[in-house]
């Protein structure tokens, strides 16, 4: 068994450009750590200085206690699976899940046996004479898979090896993966730009941001409990409704646009911190699911909107509606809008009942449940 560990990693580009900055981070035996950001975030780069394909300016890297800092790829007792597969396209499948174990000059015994093995558990078997060309993509990926199995290294580095596939397999290879990982017991270090892949394949998932950890978490708690504003917005599907807000000079209201929302002595008893902001600005954010519409929704505060478009999923269905409050939620790349004030009619969205479902056009009132909100500074952007 062996872990990961990264001790203040950093990764400075010869233009000057700092990709990780200072990263500690640890993949604990056996955990499927996923590490999730925005292109460009730096967690490939990440990825590659623990495989050694990549010189770290600064910091250290052990795996299994072992200082690898500087240690060759081959040196660190690491496999990795690529987006690209990385297979040969004259080898067979068996062959190209063997082509480490040669190059380790491995019996051919020993070769057969631990090749048969990764076949077998990764359904394979019948494969094992055709060339990747003949494979599917979901295919491939397992062919890869293979090849970092009958290593048996001390973990294993994964880059976002399900972009390639589409949607239906990458659901399907994302439980393949994961049960396997399982199995196998070995840490694995998962990058991924899908947080939705990272929320349902992680044991822990950390969220990087322009090179710096945000926050690194089971994926319900950085779900019900996001540190600061870039998490609550990257995190779920569709993202956290974030908006500026100001809360009242009592404590007991939120205001919103030109629309007020009672806070009850509860509210304010679980968030202490509000106290300082009595009377101030405040980011409040709230979940598409804590929005609801019809004879079953709840009593709290009402949120009125124009719909402006309604999205049609089968089991739910969202629908975002116009709100005269300045939206707070970072663009597509995790940056903040460059004209926050500017943006007054912004879009917020509910997950509502299909049979509850508006029409374009209505104004509809939506209940809050305000027991759920969150608040952030809007400043430091973290959270209250």
């Amino acid at each position: 068994m062996a872990a990961i560990e990264l001790e203040k990693v950093t990764k400075v580009f010869q233009n000057g450009t700092v990709a990780v900055d200072e990263l500690d981070l640890d993949v604990h035996d056996a955990e499927f750590l996923v590490l999730v950001g925005p292109s460009g975030c730096g967690k490939t780069t990440a990825l590659r200085m623990v495989a050694g394909l990549e010189r770290i300016t600064a910091g250290t890297i052990r795996i299994g206690g072992r200082v690898v800092t500087d240690a060759s790829p081959r040196d660190r007792d690491v496999a990795m699976v690529f987006q690209n597969y990385a297979l040969y396209p004259q080898l067979s499948v068996a062959e190209n899940i063997a082509f480490p174990l040669k190059l380790r000059k491995m019996s051919k015994d020993e070769i057969r046996r631990r090749v048969e093995t990764a076949a077998e558990t990764l359904g394979l078997t019948s494969w094992l004479d055709r060339r990747p060309a003949q494979l599917s993509g979901g295919q491939r990926q397992r062919v890869a898979m293979g090849r970092a199995i009958v290593r048996e290294p001390a973990a294993f580095l994964m880059d976002e090896p399900l972009s390639n596939l589409d949607a239906k397999l990458r659901v399907q290879m994302r439980a393949e993966i994961s049960s396997l990982q399982r199995r196998l017991g070995v840490a694995t270090l998962y990058v991924t730009h899908d947080q939705v892949e990272a929320m349902t394949m992680g044991d822990r998932v950390a969220v990087l941001r322009d090179g710096v950890l945000q926050q690194c978490d089971e994926p319900q708690a950085l779900y019900d409990h996001p540190t600061n504003v870039f998490v609550a917005s990257f995190i779920g599907s569709p993202p956290m409704n974030l908006f500026e807000a100001t809360l009242a000079p009592t404590g007991a209201e939120i205001v919103l646009g030109h629309q007020r929302l009672e806070l009850p002595a509860t509210v304010q008893s679980a968030r202490p911190g509000l106290a300082a902001y009595r009377g101030a600005a405040v980011v409040v954010g709230f979940r598409p699911e804590h929005l609801s519409i019809g004879p079953g929704a709840g009593t709290g505060p009402r949120l009125e909107g124009r719909v402006e478009f309604v999205e049609a999923l089968g089991s739910d269905v969202l629908v975002h509606f116009s709100l005269d409050a300045p939206s707070a939620s970072p663009d597509a790349d995790g940056h903040d809008p460059l004209d926050l004030a500017s943006r007054i009619a912004s879009t917020c969205v509910a997950r509502v009942d299909p049979s509850l479902s508006p029409k374009i056009g209505e104004r509809t009132a939506f209940s809050l449940d305000v027991t759920r909100l969150q608040f952030f500074d809007p400043a430091s952007e973290a959270g209250i």
